[in-house]
This record gives C-alpha cells, sequence and structure tokens, in this order.
C-alpha cells in the first residue's frame, strides 16, 4: 500500500486511477492539436509523458513501485516496444533544437495510447 496526500494508505487500483486521470488529459491536449501546424515536438512531449504514466500504472496495478523517472526504458516491461521511441521527446525535443520526428503519424500514436488507456482503466475497474 501506499500513501496518499492526505495520509491514508491507498491501493494500487486507486494510484493508478490517479495516473490515468492523468493520462486523459494529456490525450486530450493531444487530440485537440492534431493540426499539422502544432510542433511535432511539443506534441510528441503530450505523447512520452501520457505512454510514461501508463507505463507507471501498469506497474502500480502490479504492486510494484513506479520509478520516479522519465525514462521509458526503464518502466517498460517490454523493452522492444516501438513507442519507447517517445523517449527523445522528454528531454532532448524540448532542449536542442529540431526537427525531431514522431515515430508514427499523430493518430496511429494517439489511437494506440487511448486502447491501451481503456485496457488498463478495465484492469483498474477489476482490481478497484
Amino acid at each position: 500500500m501506499r500513501h496518499g496526500r492526505a495520509g491514508c494508505c491507498t491501493s494500487p487500483a486507486e494510484d493508478a486511477a490517479l495516473l490515468l486521470r492523468i493520462v486523459r488529459r494529456h490525450l486530450q491536449a493531444m487530440r485537440l492539436n492534431l493540426n499539422p501546424l502544432y510542433p511535432d515536438e511539443e506534441w510528441g512531449f503530450q505523447a512520452q509523458q501520457a505512454l510514461e504514466k501508463l507505463l507507471k500504472a501498469q506497474l502500480v496495478l502490479r504492486d510494484q513501485p513506479a520509478p520516479r523517472t522519465h525514462e521509458l526504458l526503464d518502466l517498460a516491461l517490454l523493452p522492444n516496444e516501438d513507442l519507447l521511441q517517445l523517449q527523445v521527446f522528454a528531454v532532448e525535443a524540448r532542449y536542442e533544437e529540431g526537427p525531431f520526428a514522431l515515430p508514427a503519424s499523430r493518430e496511429v500514436l494517439l489511437a494506440e495510447l487511448e486502447r491501451r488507456l481503456v485496457s488498463l482503466e478495465t484492469a483498474v475497474r477489476s482490481d478497484g
């Protein structure tokens, strides 16, 4: 069990649900910014953040600690995932001159992140 903000214990399902609510916020921002004029570097950062929280939620649901890291490879259960290519958007694309290409189209990335979100939300409901 973990300690929530109020000092009481929270279950893994509750901790994962909080992360997934934040993922929903990232995905909403991504949906609102499908315009190709919106910079890939900014869109990719939101995608990286969403994936990071999805991976942390997976760990938490397994009652494992979610490390305080932005390194997707450290969080991934399957290290060869294509989405790990979003790692460059965590730091490099925010502080270095690009361009930085997305690993797939925005629509494909968004659909995959949404699919993972729904899957984890189902797991939270069955655990909670």
